[in-house]
């Protein structure tokens, strides 16, 4: 009788350990599971944080031409400012042709730099852009490290971290969408 006994409860004891390991192994599925997750967002955040930082660099390009357009605008004008001073000093009339090219290239300076004005703000937000969603990056990746901290050490209290990190970087993922 006493050996049923002892069968019934190695028995238990062995129901209780599969149980035991059953829920451990639910728990790192469960946080592979969300590790591979945060890892896809950290990719597709990180993809569109390098967007904005090329369109940032070509959107300076852009205002840097721009500007050594106006430059190139601006000693034309210079130089046909010198050649009417010139021509009135020398007593040689001024062709009227002069004066109206004289005006078009102050009206060309005005709209290109406008334009390169425009071009730099343009930078500058997707610089602004990129910093946010960098960050986003960021701090997905010390998520994604904790995580794996975590199953390591089967430390419970890390995963929770590394999901709170995962909720903060969404939080600057989306305000970098938004953004944009």
């Amino acid at each position: 009788m006493e050996e049923m006994e002892d069968t019934s409860e190695k028995l238990q004891e062995i129901r209780e350990e599969i149980e035991e390991n059953e829920r451990k192994e639910a728990w790192m599925f469960k946080v592979a599971l969300t590790t591979a997750i945060i890892s896809v967002l950290a990719a597709i955040t990180g993809l569109f944080a390098g967007h904005h930082a090329n369109e940032a660099v070509i959107e300076q390009i852009k205002a840097s031409d721009r500007w050594a357009q106006y430059q190139a605008k601006a000693i034309k004008l210079d130089v046909e400012h010198s050649t009417s001073v010139i021509l009135e000093a020398t007593g040689k009339p001024v062709d009227p042709e002069l004066a109206k090219h004289t005006a078009k290239l102050e009206e060309d300076k005005v709209e290109i730099k406008k334009v390169a004005d425009e071009e730099e703000h343009a930078s500058q937000n997707h610089l602004a852009i990129h910093a946010i969603l960098a960050r986003a990056v960021t701090i997905f990746q010390v998520g994604i490290a904790i995580s794996a901290i975590a199953i390591v050490t089967r430390k419970k209290w890390l995963w929770y971290g590394s999901m709170a990190l995962a909720g903060a970087a969404v939080y600057f993922m989306v305000s970098g969408f938004l953004a944009g």
